[in-house]
């Protein structure tokens, strides 16, 4: 049987900083990077205590786990891929990762069945795919008041109508945007890192 390769990533705030997390070569899987995640949990705040959430396509659980280390009641992560489900649990474990639910399945179908609600959803698809504007549309009603919506892409992305952009920004070929619902009015706040 021939063992995938397995990467590495870094927990860059909260309790866990400076851990490192392991997860499997896979198709699609690229984990947010390190100075992308610095600015997303600025954006967010350093202190997410009393927050619930939602990692879709959670990948190398980069974003669940700094959202854990940085004091979140609760997050769910959602993969489809064997092996980097695999990687979640081990990860879990070797951190003692508590208040966290690994769900094995595909995460548009887990948005449109779950009737929990969230304060944060990080949607980071495989890029190729393009499956941020559908996931958009699962995840509206799953938010608490005033929930937010963290979006990551190969390019800028136009939120569609009833989601306004409260950041949004550019770190190489990494689009990222920091959505609410409402109307966006003003054209967002824009800024490259």
């Amino acid at each position: 049987m021939r063992r995938s390769r397995r990467n590495t990533v870094r927990i860059i705030g909260g309790r866990w900083r400076s851990r490192i997390l392991e997860f499997p070569d896979a198709e699609g899987l690229r984990p947010t990077p390190d100075r992308v995640r610095e600015t997303l949990f600025n954006w967010l705040g350093q202190d997410l205590s009393g927050t619930a959430c939602l990692d879709l396509f959670a990948g190398s659980g980069a974003l669940g786990f700094e959202a854990l280390s940085r004091g979140a009641s609760s997050v769910v992560m959602v993969e489809k891929n064997a092996a980097a489900l695999r990687a979640l649990s081990e990860n879990a474990q070797k951190l003692g990762a508590s208040n966290l639910t690994i769900v094995r399945g595909d995460a548009l179908e887990f948005a449109r069945a779950t009737r929990s609600r969230f304060d944060v959803v990080f949607v980071d698809p495989p890029y190729r795919l393009g499956l941020q504007a559908g996931a958009l549309a699962q995840v509206r009603d799953l938010l608490n008041a005033p929930g937010r919506v963290y979006v990551e892409s190969e390019t800028a992305i136009e939120p569609p109508p009833g989601w306004k952009v409260l950041k949004k920004a550019r770190a190489g070929n990494v689009h990222f945007h920091l959505l609410t619902e409402g109307i966006d009015d003003q054209g967002g706040v824009s800024r490259d890192v």
